[in-house]
């Protein structure tokens, strides 16, 4: 009804001004029915043409509006359509095939949509002049029977996702003027055939994966305007042939990788007005002639290996951006260069140095200017300081901090100081004030209409996000930070990011890519960063850690853009490094003068209490032991490392709250760094805690012995001071629980591919446990929140707080209970019966909450129903258990292996325990490797069954308990945590061992 009413309108207003449109004839009705077809195809379902379209249009009041055109001529009394415009309106359809039954069509305009699948061969029939597809989600090769369109003029594929390489047919494309194939994945080497576009004007490869040089043959487009080659994967030199383009205009080339060579000769180019040869590994000087290409206004050389002086001659009057920066350029800076509204960046070069009396500092307030390490090679006070004379620090830091592109903020009392009061620019160079810190901004963005830009700071209208993330600072090529004054010394530096300029929804603006490079102190430390990906996801916080040496008193990290990623989505300009917050501190650093006799003490006496720790362990697990197992054990070498209070506190920023990463039911969870570049989670237990003492000794005993893929892994402990610490590998993504029902800004786009994967982890690990390793451990506290994934999504059980041996002998384990409701086995949570059946039970709940992407503590169908179990067991009698997989995958999921998991969890949540099968036939169910047993049918009343009833009795029996008078049994919400707890909500922890 929307777009009915808003085509509806458009007529209306458009009535108003008759001068924009013509108004056409009917349309006969073949036509009338194939629009319609068009529209519901490429999904707009709501829309509905009839004879009087033509002439029905929206004029988008901004650039970002909906567009809806129809263009039609008018022959023999009869209107036909010839042009189609159907722009920004996110139709998440497909191509239609029946443009075959608009005779008259010859332009199609469908940029901007949500649009998946490829290109009808249908259309090869048609004669069309202009076919724009940017911005979509299109996929696979790129077709072959393109080539029979041999009367296309203007070709757009930009900002998809075709692969593969470009077909050679392409070549018989004769007409074409416009080829634009960039941000996409193509590859390979450009055909040999692209020669035969004679009359070729716009061409544009960039943000691609090709192979091979710079091809000779783009001397074959002498009509070329436009030439467009950055981040594409080809690499140098660029050809000598390209000389001959004398009709260039815009000449972009840049990140071609190969060995150096000499400036190509471009004396014929006359006509050029954006210059850029960025990153193109070109060295010796910079020709004479280009300070004489009259028409130039914006000459990009940067990143080269330029070096010698620049001439002292009057520059052209159209020249406005002069980016010089990244090379070796030396001499005096000449006064010409300095011309009022210009702008001009010579940072990291080798000029001779600035001092306060010399023109180029004097100029500094009439243009933009950025003279950041112009000065030297080496990174050293007068460098970063240009225009300082005899500059002296009076006193050293030991830390910084930085909100990138917002006010000041406080965070754990540590304020990040804002620099929203730097309005950035083409060439920026700025020092904070009061502070000993500045940044340098570089690049003018790109086809953004805007020639003098303001956008270098980019703002969330999201409330969801923290204050440290509403604003960030962006540029086009090149940001830096640099702090100074710093002591020397070793550095933790924390990056914060935040991807708040793209959506997370089907629409085209959710289609950008953002990817940069990070240095920190000239070293190369992230190639192809991209936010989203790092985050897993827009509006989602991220950080990146790194240990950095400081020698010389200067500190620098610096971002930048290498040509890759979408440049224009959702708006033109819209690319480049972003960046949130910085923090850097040397947590090492202590008062000076410090008695180091307490250190002394504490470090001795940290060995004692680690010596009686380990004498505990070995009472404990070893000792109770039989005699068969004592022969095992005493080979056995606990794979820990003991880490000092001090290097926990250095990897976790001496455990600022901006790497806590979660709150378990006995402590905080922090990420940490390392020095050998280890990230790590530190999980930190109450010493004055019996429970955390318990759960400290237990986990250590337990998981220190063990050794799977599907298993976290613990690196070691600290038991210093009034610490009790233990140190795991860092799981990237968190937890499963997060990811499938956390806060909706944390969750994962789970695919199923993805959610079997995990299953099965889950199942080998439990497998690994109960019949593999040397100790049978029965788990006890199987669930989302104690899964959790790494940065590849591999799910690895945690959290052996509550953990217990599987004495063999015994049919099961008497034992008060530990858990959380929902979870535990029925004769478990009864009778406090254990056994490794227990863990099975609590593995199917988890099965069936990965394949309905719900959460078994809060979410019930209705009110016939106490848990989803229940409701599966009565969608399973009356066959139609499928109904229960996540409507989110819609159809997207092997509907096998989806039957396969949902019978497993039944059999696995099965009321009596001998009923359920072993962890190992369940990893061979999984796969597909052992048959499933028929799934013995239940009751048609389910009011007794044991399961049902034990949730029910505990939630009675927490309610009679809660002083709040809560309605709710179960816990309705999932932290966000990096979560190792045992408890949370309405666990239940009766532990007496």
């Amino acid at each position: 009804m929307f777009f009915k009413s808003l085509l509806v309108l458009s007529v209306l207003f458009l009535g108003c001004f008759e001068t924009q449109f013509f108004v056409a004839a009917k349309l006969p009705q073949s036509e009338v029915d194939a629009l319609n077809h068009i529209a519901k195809t490429m999904g707009a379902t709501d829309w509905n043409f009839d004879a009087n379209a033509c002439g029905v249009m929206k004029i988008p009041v901004i650039e970002t509006d909906p567009t809806t055109n129809l263009t039609c001529n008018t022959v023999n009394n009869k209107s036909h359509i010839i042009a189609i415009k159907f722009k920004r309106w996110s139709l998440s359809g497909v191509l239609p095939p029946e443009l075959v039954q608009l005779p008259y069509i010859e332009e199609i305009d469908f940029a901007y949509n949500y649009l998946n699948g490829s290109i009808p061969v249908e259309w090869d029939s048609i004669q069309l002049k202009l076919i724009s597809l940017f911005g979509n989600r299109l996929s696979g090769n790129i077709p072959s029977h393109l080539g029979n369109i041999t009367s296309l003029i203007y070709l757009d594929l930009e900002a998809n996702q075709f692969s593969g390489t470009v077909p050679a047919q392409l070549g018989k494309l004769v007409n074409l003027e416009i080829l634009r194939l960039s941000s996409n994945k193509l590859s390979g080497n450009l055909p040999m055939e692209l020669a035969e576009l004679k009359n070729l004007r716009d061409f544009r490869i960039n943000d691609n994966y090709f192979n091979g040089s710079i091809p000779d043959f783009i001397q074959s487009w002498m009509e070329l305007k436009r030439l467009e080659i950055e981040g594409s994967g080809l690499e140098g030199p660029i050809p000598s042939s390209i000389s001959v383009l004398k009709n260039l205009a815009q000449l972009r080339i840049s990140d071609i990788n190969g060995k150096n060579q000499a400036f190509p000769e471009l004396a014929n180019m006359t006509a050029l007005r954006r210059m850029i040869l960025r990153s193109c590994s070109i060295s010796g000087e910079i020709p004479q002639y280009i300070w004489g290409l009259n028409n130039l206004r914006l000459l990009d050389l940067s990143f080269n290996n330029l070096t010698g002086e620049l001439p002292n001659v009057p520059l052209p009057g159209s020249l406005r951006f002069i980016f010089l920066n990244g090379n070796s350029l030396g001499g005096k800076i000449p006064q010409a260069i300095l011309k009022k509204g210009t702008n001009v960046d010579l940072s990291y070069n080798n000029f001779t140095q600035t001092s306060s009396e010399q023109p180029a500092c004097q100029e500094t307030q009439n243009l933009n200017l950025n003279l950041f390490r112009s000065s030297s090679a080496e990174r050293n006070l007068s460098g970063v300081l240009p225009c300082q004379n005899n500059f002296k620090c009076h006193r050293y830091w030991h830390s910084f901090y930085i909100n990138c592109g917002g006010q000041n903020v406080k965070v754990n009392g540590s304020t990040f100081e804002g620099d929203a009061g730097i309005s950035g620019g083409t060439a920026t160079y700025h020092l904070y004030n009061g502070a000993t810190w500045g940044l340098s901004s570089t690049g003018d963005f790109m086809d953004d209409d805007d020639e003098q830009n303001t956008h270098y700071i980019a703002v969330s209208n999201s409330s969801l996000m923290p204050e440290l993330y509403t604003n960030a600072r962006v540029a086009p090529v090149s940001l830096a930070y640099f702090g100074y004054c710093l002591e020397n010394g070793n550095y933790l530096v924390t990056l914060h990011f935040a991807e708040i300029l793209f959506k997370d929804d089907n629409t085209y603006r959710s289609l950008g890519r953002r990817i940069f490079d990070i240095y920190v102190q000239d070293k190369l430390v992230e190639k192809d960063f991209n936010i989203e990906a790092e985050a897993y996801g827009v509006l989602k916080p991220v950080s990146k850690l790194y240990n950095v040496t400081v020698t010389n008193n200067v500190l620098e990290i610096r971002f930048h853009w290498a040509g890759k990623g979408t440049t224009t989505i959702p708006i033109k300009g819209a690319y480049g490094p972003l960046v949130s917050a910085i923090s850097v501190v040397n947590p090492n650093f202590k008062p000076r003068k410090k008695n180091i006799a307490p250190i002394v003490g504490g470090a001795f006496a940290g060995f004692c209490i680690i010596v009686l720790v380990l004498g505990i362990l070995y009472w404990r697990y070893y000792c109770r032991t039989k005699s068969r197992k004592q022969t095992d054990l005493k080979g056995l070498d606990l794979q820990t490392s003991v880490f000092t209070l001090m290097q926990i506190k250095a990897a976790t920023n001496d455990f600022d709250s901006l790497n806590k990463i979660g709150e378990g039911g006995f402590g905080p969870v922090y990420k940490g760094l390392l020095s050998d570049g280890t990230i790590i989670a530190v999980k930190c237990l109450s010493s004055k805690s019996k429970q955390g003492n318990r759960e400290f000794l237990n986990e250590i005993g337990m998981i220190s012995c063990l050794q799977h893929p599907n298993l976290v892994k613990l690196y070691g402990c600290c038991i210093e001071e009034d610490q009790l610490l233990l140190v795991y590998e860092y799981m990237e993504n968190n937890s499963l629980a997060r990811a499938l029902f956390g806060h909706e800004q944390f969750q994962l786009k789970l695919d199923w591919p993805t959610r079997h994967r995990i299953c099965l982890g889950i199942a080998k690990g439990l497998a690994f446990l109960h019949e593999e390793s040397r100790f049978k451990i029965v788990h006890r506290d199987i669930k989302p929140t104690n899964v959790l994934l790494d940065r590849d999504l591999n799910p690895k059980i945690s959290d052996f707080g509550l953990a217990k041996l599987d004495e063999e002998e015994k049919t099961h384990i008497s034992t008060r209970i530990a858990g959380t409701i929902g979870y535990m086995a029925p004769e478990y949570a009864q009778w406090g019966h254990l056994t490794h059946k227990a863990d099975v039970y609590s593995f199917g709940v988890v099965a069936f909450e990965i394949a309905i992407g719900k959460n078994n503590t809060s979410y019930v169908p209705n009110d016939d129903y106490s848990c989803f179990l229940e409701w599966a067991c009565h969608l399973q009698q009356n066959g139609k258990l499928m109904e229960m997989v996540d409507v989110k995958l819609g159809s997207e999921f092997d509907a096998e292996e989806a039957e396969r998991m949902l019978k497993v969890s039944l059999l696995c949540t099965n009321s009596s325990p001998s009923l359920r099968p072993t962890m190992s036939k369940v990893v061979g169910m999984l796969e597909g490797t052992t048959k499933i047993p028929d799934i013995i049918p239940q009751p048609a009343n389910y009011s007794q069954d044991i399961r049902f009833k034990t949730i029910r009795d505990q939630c009675q029996s927490m309610h009679s308990q809660s002083s709040v008078g809560s309605q709710a049994c179960y816990p309705t919400s999932v932290g966000t945590s990096h979560s190792f707890s045992t408890t949370s909500g309405q666990e239940l922890n009766k532990v007496n061992e």
